[in-house]
């Protein structure tokens, strides 16, 4: 059926989240409910993802395509279900015809593109208790209002990330940005980059155990530590308050810095 001038398709494997997919060759549209504890997760290559908490109870997918060389026709768009939650994906045409690329949760998909300049700016809008993933090589994240666990990977492009939960983040050039409400998460929660500073905002209340290291940049903290081990203008180890779970800080060329609420 068509909506607004939109091819819509309700594929079958959709039909139990009474989902909406809508796409023309240049905007996609993807809606319908998640449960609490599941994950919208976001897989493109060229472009930004801007994700955006929300009081409704569904979550809203929306990308643009962009381009000034490549047919904007040539990426499409793919939805996958799975016990975890929903993955979207932007899929290229790939450089190798014997290995078309795909969309996986987790980022294992295979994403492989060579001169094709299409750019896929994308905004998600995530109901509370919906965990939120992105993933993009060339392109910044930024969450907004999130009330869960955030994951965001990117290569060329900053992160800014604000939950009232925790988050792990990693860029190689970019700064990130983190506004935790929440230090509970299991084993390690990591911020790094190559280039760029990292500044990591904790509750007062946060108890951790923290391995920050920087080449060229310096080291701040609003928190007393306790010192382990060596300790230098560049690197240190150490804890706060009771210690227990660890925060990973790390980049090149930077500074690092621990903030709090």
């Amino acid at each position: 059926m068509r909506l607004h001038g939109l091819l819509v398709r309700i594929a079958p494997a959709l039909m139990p989240l009474m989902a909406i997919q809508a796409q023309t060759d240049r905007d996609f549209r993807w809606q319908g409910p998640l449960a609490a504890g599941k994950t919208i997760e976001i897989v493109g290559v060229n472009g930004g993802i801007v994700a955006e908490g929300t009081t409704g109870r569904q979550v809203e997918v929306a990308a643009t395509k962009t381009a000034r060389r490549s047919d904007p026709s040539t990426v499409t768009f793919d939805v996958v279900e799975h016990p975890g939650g929903v993955t979207i994906c932007a899929i290229y045409p790939s450089r190798d015809r014997d290995e078309p690329n795909e969309c996986r949760p987790g980022g294992q998909g295979r994403n492989n593109i060579r001169n094709n300049d299409v750019a896929v700016e994308w905004t998600v809008k995530v109901p509370q208790g919906v965990r939120f993933s992105g993933r993009t090589v060339n392109g910044k994240i930024q969450g907004t209002g999130l009330t869960t666990p955030t994951e965001a990977r990117t290569v060329n492009g900053g992160i800014t990330i604000e939950t009232t939960a925790w988050a792990d983040a990693g860029t190689v050039n970019g700064a990130i940005t983190a506004r935790l409400g929440q230090a509970d998460w299991d084993g390690e929660a990591s911020f790094h980059t190559v280039n760029g500073a990292v500044t990591v905002w904790l509750p007062a209340s946060a108890s951790v155990r923290v391995e920050a290291s920087t080449v060229n940049g310096s080291l701040e903290t609003d928190f007393p530590l306790t010192i382990q081990g060596k300790w230098g203008p560049r690197r240190l180890s150490g804890t706060i308050g009771q210690g227990g779970r660890t925060l990973s800080l790390k980049t090149v060329n930077g500074s690092l810095a621990l903030r709090k609420q």
